[in-house]
């Protein structure tokens, strides 16, 4: 470890540098970037505008795809968003004085942006010194083994390398999902190219439209996975070159389209920008316009009433029939990480303008829907279980006509008098009571759940700990489906059979997201707590995918070993721990602007009521 004075100095820096962030990072974001800031911004990165590596050498991109280029659109992508509404009046020019303002408040954002840059930089070196278990040693070894490379560089790892088994089915692949955690793992170990050129490869792979039945996908969406493939080159059988072959869902079990995908890319970019300083690859012109493309996606209008995103089953993790079609938790909370992400790293200019307003309508009335409707503890299932149905008016408390007879009966008895959860799903007429450990850990670390929210979620966790961590955390939803619904809910999937892999599996790989949570509430004895469980048994039992049986006694019946986000999530959660404040680059702090500015207050409709001050109510707690 890095001696405690520079410990002390770097988390002093930290704390001063996420102060200076917090106050002003949305009010930057509402100006346009000053010449004077981007080139600040350029000089702080270390990456050039021309796409060279941080170790200094030139990246240069891949050769020209003739397999991919086949199946590309005639027509290139719009570099400028669609507009989102109607485009608000010219302004006149700002006077000279809120000029000079501008200018001194991107000077100091910048130094801010130095300050915490410099803090990361030395817990990356104190990272890299620290004393690894013979636990961590074999798990790196293993995860070098899992890189993938494609023309000469690494562009990411592949889900599995088990030996033990011949049929590999897509495990070899590169999942844009399953490398997250590898991809946090070396960017807190200091080894970022890898990780750039995944962000940069996978955005070549966005523009393919791949079709299932004839039908292409909407533009913007990224793959589940790629794999690279070797094809003959001109029609010559002993000269071959390397493509990258996507999967958008068209050749997945069950033809599902991932909906995360994109979500989980904008995430890691930002993170690579936080920890690296190489802000210059989000202001590529190709960059930008693929965080436009997949906001435009994911923002389009439709007939959905909710500011939640509208998916089927098996678009995220969970990618078999589990009965979280609709508008499920996980989903939810990743989209608002994502909008929270892309709204710091979008260039403002004339063309962004309207995106950026329907980010922040978009943040400000999600936020609201799952805070005020997705919690449950004691006192909200009280009321529940008190709802009158069939209520019609704007004043109606019951609004999604809840019938109290949902309350399942294992609810009454399990959720403490302390404590609460985000429900899994919300329609009309039905909420999933199911406990999801994904969407739950990610609203806390996104900040999509309250302070009291947050802390009840983890007070749940800690008094049900027998129950979701037990002999290995965590467990993916609790409890699982079993008898009669299991049949009818799952059509009798012989994988998702009652506390098996989705279906109340436990899955090692959620350790680093329940480190991240843990770190952001200063509640890290419960994370040490849970990865002191998992290095019991991982290595001993070759890294399982995930674990079977009510309390995960069992490697899981159907579990690949040597599951490589298995061993990244160990690995990230270990570093997280020794070093916290690199925790920085994933998590979002409150943004109190987002409760005094609704989007109901934007409609001028009699009809529209808002319910603003209930949501900051509970900030306030």
């Amino acid at each position: 470890m890095a001696a405690t004075a520079i410990s002390h100095l770097r988390r002093g820096a930290q704390r001063h540098a996420l102060l200076c962030l917090s106050l002003s990072r949305r009010r930057f974001s509402a100006t346009a970037a000053s010449p004077i800031a981007a080139a600040a911004r350029r000089l702080l990165s270390t990456t050039a505008d021309t796409g060279t590596s941080s170790s200094g050498e030139q990246y240069k991109p891949p050769p020209f795809d003739p397999f991919r280029a086949a199946t590309l659109s005639p027509s290139a992508p719009p570099l400028e968003s669609p507009p989102i509404g109607d485009e608000p009046p010219s302004s006149p020019p700002p006077p000279e004085e809120a000029v000079a303002s501008e200018a001194a408040h991107e000077q100091a954002t910048l130094a801010c942006q130095e300050v915490e840059l410099e803090g990361l930089k030395a817990g990356v070196e104190a990272v890299k010194s620290r004393e690894e278990s013979p636990e961590e040693k074999e798990a790196w070894w293993l995860l070098g083994r899992a890189v993938v490379n494609y023309c000469g560089s690494a562009v990411g790892t592949v889900a599995a390398n088990d030996p033990s088994t011949s049929q590999m089915l897509n495990y070899d692949q590169v999942f844009i999902r399953d490398f997250v955690p590898s991809a946090i793992a070396f960017l807190l170990k200091g080894e970022s190219d890898i990780v750039k050129n995944f962000l940069l490869h996978t955005l070549q792979l966005q523009s393919w439209e791949k079709t299932v039945d004839c039908y292409s996908p909407g533009q913007g969406l990224m793959p589940a996975s790629f794999k690279v493939r070797s094809v003959p080159l001109d029609g010559n059988s002993e000269a071959f070159e390397e493509v990258l072959d996507p999967d958008f869902g068209e050749s997945a079990i069950g033809r599902v389209a991932p909906v995360d995908s994109g979500l989980w890319w904008i995430i890691l970019l930002r993170a690579y920008g936080k920890i690296t300083g190489d802000y210059a690859l989000q202001e590529r012109v190709d960059v930008q316009t693929g965080i436009r493309l997949i906001l435009n996606l994911c923002l389009s209008d439709g007939f959905d009433m909710f500011p939640t995103l509208l998916v089927t089953d098996g678009s995220c993790m969970i990618d078999r029939r589990m009965g979280i079609h609709g508008h499920p938790l996980e989903i939810q909370a990743l989209f608002y990480s994502a909008l929270r992400c892309a709204r710091e790293m979008i260039g403002v200019n004339d063309g962004s303008k309207n995106l950026i307003r329907a980010i922040n309508n978009r943040l400000s009335a999600l936020s609201f829907h799952i805070r005020e409707y997705y919690w449950v503890d004691m006192k909200k299932i009280n009321e529940i279980y008190r709802y009158k149905t069939e209520e019609y008016s704007h004043d109606a408390i019951n609004k999604f006509n809840i019938y109290p007879e949902q309350i399942p009966s294992w609810l009454a008895d399990w959720i403490p008098v302390k404590g609460g959860y985000l429900i899994g799903n919300l329609q009309p007429a039905h909420m999933d009571f199911r406990f999801f450990s994904l969407g739950n850990l990610w609203a806390i670390v996104s900040s999509l759940a309250t302070q009291r929210q947050a802390e009840g979620i983890l007070n749940l966790i800690e008094a049900k700990w027998d129950d979701i961590v037990a002999n290995m955390p965590l467990k993916i939803c609790y409890p699982a489906l079993e008898y009669e619904e299991w049949r009818i809910i799952t059509g009798s999937d012989p994988k998702n059979t009652p506390w098996s892999y989705h279906n109340g599996g436990s899955w090692p790989t959620l350790l680093w997201q329940f480190t991240l949570a843990c770190i952001k509430m200063g509640r890290r004895d419960l994370a040490r707590r849970a990865v002191e469980v998992a290095e019991k048994r991982l290595s001993d039992d070759k890294w399982p995918e995930y674990y079977d049986t009510r309390t995960g006694r069992f490697i899981g019946k159907q579990s690949r070993l040597y599951q490589t986000w298995t061993i990244a999530g160990y690995l990230s959660s270990k570093m997280l721990l020794d070093c916290p404040e690199m925790a920085s680059i994933l998590i979002c702090d409150e943004d109190f602007e987002l409760l005094e500015g609704c989007a109901c207050s934007l409609n001028k409709s009699a009809r529209t009521k808002c319910s603003r001050r209930a949501a900051k109510s509970q900030v306030l707690v």
